[in-house]
């Protein structure tokens, strides 16, 4: 029994993140529930638990609570009320964020055929070294008149940083192609390709899409 605690708890220390914007489903890492980041798409948590975020057509955002070194991020979105088919992605580069904390991505590609009202859900997808993905999802009504929130509140702790996997210089802050994460405080947005990383993001992608 106590080995199994142990490795439950290793679990929870190594493979975890929290979704501080737009409000999530529900709480996936509360200890007093059934849900898993591991159960796809959406951690086990269904449609309808929680509220949804009105979320701007233009200029939106997203801010993550990481808990790993090091990860692949992937977000997707499915359109309609209970959507269960994530096939807009709003994250074009697979990105590997390194650190642990907030970290925020702002101006986000959402189609242009989006009209005001629109029903949608967000699907987060994270991979580590283990190869394994995470996901977690967010239900947001696209609103013309909602705003992000501001550089204040979304922005990446210090020491973290992204960059999107299989570009092959650095880019700075000040013309990072989108998705762009928040440059407060950490700096810029680039690439050290390597053959073993880019075999990795692949294999996560595939597994993603599979």
């Amino acid at each position: 029994m106590r080995a199994v605690s142990l490795l439950a708890v290793v679990g929870l220390v190594s493979a975890h993140y929290a979704v501080e914007y737009p409000t999530w489903r529900a709480d996936s890492l509360a200890e007093n529930t059934t849900y898993s980041e591991w159960n796809y798409p959406c951690a086990g948590v269904p449609y309808g638990v929680g509220n949804k975020t009105e979320w701007p057509i233009k200029g939106a955002s997203v801010a993550l609570d990481l808990h790993h070194p090091w990860a692949y991020v992937y977000i997707n979105l499915g359109l309609g009320e209970n959507a269960t088919n994530f096939n807009i992605s709003l994250t074009p580069q697979l990105l590997n964020v390194t650190g642990t904390g907030n970290f925020c991505l702002t101006d986000l590609p959402v189609p242009d055929t989006i009209a005001d009202g629109q029903a949608a859900t967000i699907q987060f997808v994270t991979g580590g070294q283990s190869g394994s993905a995470l996901y977690n999802c967010a239900d947001i009504v696209f609103r013309s008149s909602a705003t992000s929130p501001s550089d204040g509140t979304c922005s990446n702790s210090t020491g973290v940083t992204a960059t999107i996997v299989g570009q092959a210089t650095t880019t700075s802050s000040g013309s990072t192609p989108t998705p762009t994460p928040n440059s407060a405080p950490a700096g810029a947005l680039g690439v050290v390709p390597q053959t073993a990383v880019l075999g990795m993001a692949l294999a996560f992608i595939l597994g993603v899409m599979m």
